[in-house]
């Protein structure tokens, strides 16, 4: 196999997850009953990552077509996470103020979701229009008044924007990165969409911190890529963009957000974080196969712990439920082999995801109401990245004693 990026032979996988169901696939009743009937299986992909040698992206082996995940039924809703919301907010802020957005200028949004992120920029009266592939996310996103295209952003489409409606100061994508199988298409409609002296950002988990915490669970079938700042800076540059300046985030376990600038645009100078998050990729073996090694004994390690955990809470006739029906926790359940017959139900804010079941361990998605009323003795915390606001918003369980648990980088009871 082939870089998707450099199309330099790819080194052998370094991780294997095993086959996964699509991670936010959720089941109806009725698909489940086929399921369990026997007339209809359930399709999995091979979570399988390599790593290009040339270049340093890292990669799925194979992956799913994005027109079968990203549809009207979509289930992430971004705006049901709070502190999401909020750093969307702080984020909009920042930009407004640092590249002088106001009325005059135009923002575009690669994959707006339900228009979390976006409404900020219309409260502060600049224009803005998001797109996205998900109708339904697009519909929400249009309700909160942000106009919304609902389409696959590539270079195609960036072009007849373009045409209809010029170049845009601010164009931005919070977590689209990773999702874009064409990389080289994605990113040149990134320069063909952006003025002379516009501005790119785009916020990704970072591949470091995957790596040093071991956070498996990130990987899943709609993440086709896991992105160090260094693969980043060879992919933006080739397609005629400069990363000038790079923060590093808290979000998602770690992640990066980037500044980009077309390389002829001498008015924005390059920052020191460039070099010195650069620095520390190096520093962490980032450029080095032996660093990617490891990380298969150190996934099989977590997932030995945690069913050891359920074998001691089983044993001793305690009850486990978990919260939140994140993709993340569908990667870490399936690869644990974990299902309802351990875990009882998973509770979620999303309406849409409620009544449905989880892909693959088929555990029940239920209103957070029913965990009151379960009163389970452990509480999983499955997207641990939320892992305080959810325990604050949970906290009444210490009123049975009950305890909450996250896997990630260990298994931790508390």
């Amino acid at each position: 196999m082939t870089c998707r990026f450099c199309n330099a032979e790819l080194d052998a996988p370094f991780l294997d997850l095993g086959m996964h169901p699509s991670a936010n696939r959720l089941l109806n009743k009725g698909l489940l009953d086929q399921i369990n009937s026997g007339p209809l299986v359930e399709p999995r992909t091979a979570l399988r990552l390599q790593v290009c040698s040339n270049c340093w992206l890292v990669q799925l082996s194979e992956f799913t077509q994005p027109d079968e995940i990203f549809t009207d039924e979509y289930v992430y809703f971004s705006s049901y996470a709070k502190s999401w919301v909020e750093h969307a907010r702080q984020y909009v802020d920042t930009v407004r103020k640092r590249f002088g957005l106001d009325s005059r200028s135009w923002v575009v949004e690669v994959a707006s979701n339900d228009g979390y992120l976006l409404q900020h920029f219309i409260e502060n009266g600049i224009p803005c229009t998001g797109v996205d592939p998900a109708g339904n996310a697009a519909t929400e996103a249009e309700a909160r008044g942000v106009e919304t295209i609902v389409d696959f952003f590539s270079l195609g489409f960036a072009t007849k924007l373009v045409e209809q409606r010029g170049k845009a100061d601010l164009v931005l994508g919070n977590n689209v990165l990773a999702h874009v199988p064409t990389i080289n298409d994605f990113v040149a409609g990134l320069h063909q969409l952006l003025k002379p002296s516009g501005v790119v950002t785009m916020e990704f988990p970072h591949l470091a911190r995957l790596v040093e915490l071991t956070q498996f669970d990130t990987i899943y079938d709609e993440h086709y890529f896991y992105f160090s700042l260094m693969a980043v800076q060879k992919i933006f540059l080739h397609h005629g963009l400069d990363v000038f300046d790079v923060e590093q985030l808290s979000t998602h376990g770690g992640s990066l957000r980037i500044f980009a600038k077309h390389v002829d645009n001498e008015d924005l100078s390059v920052s020191e974080n460039v070099a010195a998050i650069t620095a520390i990729e190096k520093s962490l073996g980032i450029d080095q196969l032996a660093t990617y090694t490891a990380l298969q004994q150190r996934s099989d390690a977590i997932r030995t712990e945690f069913k050891a955990f359920i074998g001691r809470a089983q044993a001793e006739g305690k009850s486990i439920a978990a919260f939140g029906a994140a993709a993340k926790g569908n990667t870490f359940l399936n690869y644990c082999v974990v299902g309802h017959d351990s875990i009882k139900l998973v509770a979620d804010d999303t309406p849409i995801k409620q009544g449905r079941f989880l892909p693959g361990s088929h555990i029940p998605i239920v209103p957070e109401q029913e965990l009151r009323e379960l009163q389970p003795d452990y509480v999983v915390i499955l997207p641990w990245n939320f892992r305080e606001e959810i325990a604050g918003k949970l906290s009444y369980i210490r009123e049975w004693d009950g305890k909450f648990v996250t896997c990630i980088p260990q298994v931790e009871i508390w």
